[in-house]
């Protein structure tokens, strides 16, 4: 059975750092891509950032970009985003996706 932890979500201020994590398990991780993707309050979800199985290619959205970083340890099946210089409109619930699945999510909210 696929499964997918988050976790790592907590109220920060605008301006700080969060690492999330996802441990995977029932699927054979370091041959999947891997992504995160966010929903805000009332929104659509929202493609965050894509890494290969071997980590050797990323990608992030605009919105992210140069602020988040997403990496892997497939020895430890997890899956991390590095989230610095946050902002307010970067309070979603997070998830780690991979084709066909998805996690139960984690809150990250930016508030003063």
């Amino acid at each position: 059975e696929v499964q997918l932890v988050e976790s790592g979500g907590v109220l920060v201020q605008p301006g700080g750092s969060l690492r999330l994590s996802c441990a995977a398990s029932g699927f054979k991780f370091n041959s999947e891509w891997m992504y995160w993707v966010r929903q805000g309050p009332g929104q659509e979800f929202e493609w965050v950032s894509s890494i290969s199985g071997d980590g050797g290619t990323t990608a992030y959205a605009d919105s992210v970009k140069g602020r988040f970083t997403i990496s892997r340890d497939n020895a430890k099946n997890t899956l991390y985003l590095q989230m610095n210089s946050l902002k307010t409109e970067d309070t979603a619930m997070y998830y780690c996706q991979k084709n066909g699945a998805r996690g139960q999510g984690t809150q990250v909210t930016v508030s003063s």
